[in-house]
């Protein structure tokens, strides 16, 4: 019987469990090696005081692409998790006695946006009737894609459908077009916030986000979004991958155009092919010999970030009145915000931010009678980061919810922890300390995102935020299996 060949992942994140599994599946001997002590990437948690803290992802959308990855292992999610809807999704705070909650049901949700703009319910419903073929066909064509040249989009229904998908029309000129009333118009561009341009710069494409929204739901899965995790953990083992945490990849050697050996700061070890999962930009940068890097600084230097984020983890002594699962604060203007995130990159006069409270859904992640608190307020990479700009920003925070909900955070912690800009940059080596990897721009789309294969290293490849599909869960989950599919069709 013929030996395995062996692969290195680097990063043991989403998109890495997801290739290892794949792979391990098809008959590779796969070892994923990860730099921190927790495995999970951005989505890992941690536990203080009987807390326990979903580190980064709060939101489950697009509920299909986790599932669709559990069939391929003779799994579903409710093997490893009990997946709810949330009624409301979530809410949207515009001031004090001023918000809206989203209905999960469409007619409920129909009904609000009527309420507010006669006519528009209408609308909504031509709106995400488009937003949904969008949807469908960025699910099913494009994101599917390995993305090495334009000729893979060179297809008769690939070019039918893409006069559709409005790639040289904004999201803001499709929402604008079809409402009114400024509510509507924040809340139907809220969901691009994080994708890495304003809603002015971002192709009307990601109006499927609409669509994952509103029709398919914001869900939860009881026990915390780590519990993702521990299902991708469950199926890469049971294909038998090895985890080893706490190594971190630091250089390789090299025979002719392929990675012979990788060291870490615990070991050396030969392999067959080595997949970077972590930072990109890192790896490329400052892990591999100058030769065999795909891009320069410059290059790197000139792609638009997805925003960092400032964020906050607490545990409060008491249960809140009146708070949902996830609470939008648009009580500032959106664009202003939007504009120093993305045009004019500076620390937010009036910021926007996201508060979670999953201890409203799920008891488990709190002690009784207490409550869990998760701040978000999204910012520019590469800002200056400190822990004076950090507490002058939560109590910004905290005033502006103490003025629109009529509660004082700050009198109610047993327990706060602070994490941005120097925390993603230690931690994951995020360039510019990004949270969420590269902007979803025109010029970053597809095809133009960083290869996932190295340009002379022949069993190189790479996965993850910083290419092909994007920045997400479900994004990272599908580029983990796009960069499996290509290896085995080479490899095998």
């Amino acid at each position: 019987m013929a030996e395995k060949q062996k692969v290195c992942i680097i990063g043991a994140g989403f998109s890495g469990l997801a290739a290892a599994a794949c792979l391990a599946a098809d008959g590779f001997d796969v070892t994923v090696l990860e730099k921190n002590n927790e495995i999970g990437g951005r989505a890992r948690k941690f536990e203080s005081g009987g807390f326990t803290f979903d580190m980064g992802p709060s939101w489950y959308w697009m509920p299909e692409v986790f599932e669709n990855f559990y069939n391929r292992f003779g799994h579903k999610a409710s093997d490893f998790y009990e997946l709810v809807r949330l009624d409301p999704s979530y809410e949207v705070v515009f001031g004090k006695d001023d918000s809206l909650e989203m209905p999960a049901d469409y007619a409920g949700l129909r009904a609000m946006f009527e309420s507010l703009e006669p006519g528009s319910a209408a609308n909504l419903d031509a709106f995400l009737n488009d937003a949904g073929y969008k949807y469908l066909t960025g699910m099913n064509e494009f994101v599917w894609k390995p993305g090495h040249t334009p000729l893979e989009f060179v297809e008769p229904k690939v070019i039918s459908a893409m006069f559709r998908l409005d790639m040289l029309k904004s999201v803001t000129e499709v929402v604008d077009r079809n409402f009114r009333n400024e509510k509507l118009r924040d809340i139907l561009k809220f969901p691009v916030l994080f994708l890495g341009a304003t809603a002015s710069d971002t192709p009307a494409l990601y109006t499927l986000m609409n669509y994952a929204d509103m029709k398919l739901g914001t869900w939860y899965p009881m026990g915390g979004m780590h519990r993702i995790v521990d299902a991708f953990v469950r199926i890469a083992e049971e294909q038998d991958v090895k985890i080893r945490t706490g190594e971190e990849v630091i250089s390789f050697s090299y025979t002719r155009d392929r990675v012979s050996k990788v060291f870490t700061n615990k070991s050396s070890e030969d392999f067959d092919i080595v997949i970077c999962s972590a930072d990109y930009r890192h790896v490329d940068q400052k892990v591999l010999d100058p030769k065999y890097r795909n891009y320069s600084e410059g290059y790197w230097e000139k792609r638009t970030m997805a925003p960092s984020s400032l964020l906050f983890y607490l545990g409060l002594d008491s249960k809140l009145e009146g708070f949902r699962h996830h609470t939008l604060f648009f009580d500032r203007n959106l664009d202003i915000h939007a504009r120093q995130i993305y045009t004019n990159p500076a620390w937010p006069d009036e910021p926007l931010f996201y508060m979670c409270t999953p201890s409203v859904t799920d008891a488990s992640v709190a002690p009784s009678d207490r409550e869990n608190v998760f701040l978000l307020m999204p910012l520019a990479p590469g800002l200056e980061d400190n822990e004076q700009v950090r507490e002058k920003y939560f109590d910004i925070i905290c005033d502006r919810i103490l003025s629109v909900k009529g509660v004082d955070l700050r009198t109610h912690l047993v327990f706060k922890r602070s994490y941005c800009v120097n925390d993603f940059q230690k931690d994951y080596f995020a360039f510019k300390g990004n949270a969420y990897g590269l902007a979803n721009t025109l010029m970053q789309t597809a095809f133009l995102k960083p290869k996932l294969r190295n340009r002379t290293l022949t069993n190189f490849y790479y996965t993850g935020q910083l290419t092909t599909p994007g920045p997400g869960v479900p994004p990272a989950i599908i580029s983990g299996q796009v960069v499996a599919k290509e290896i085995s069709k080479s490899f095998k």
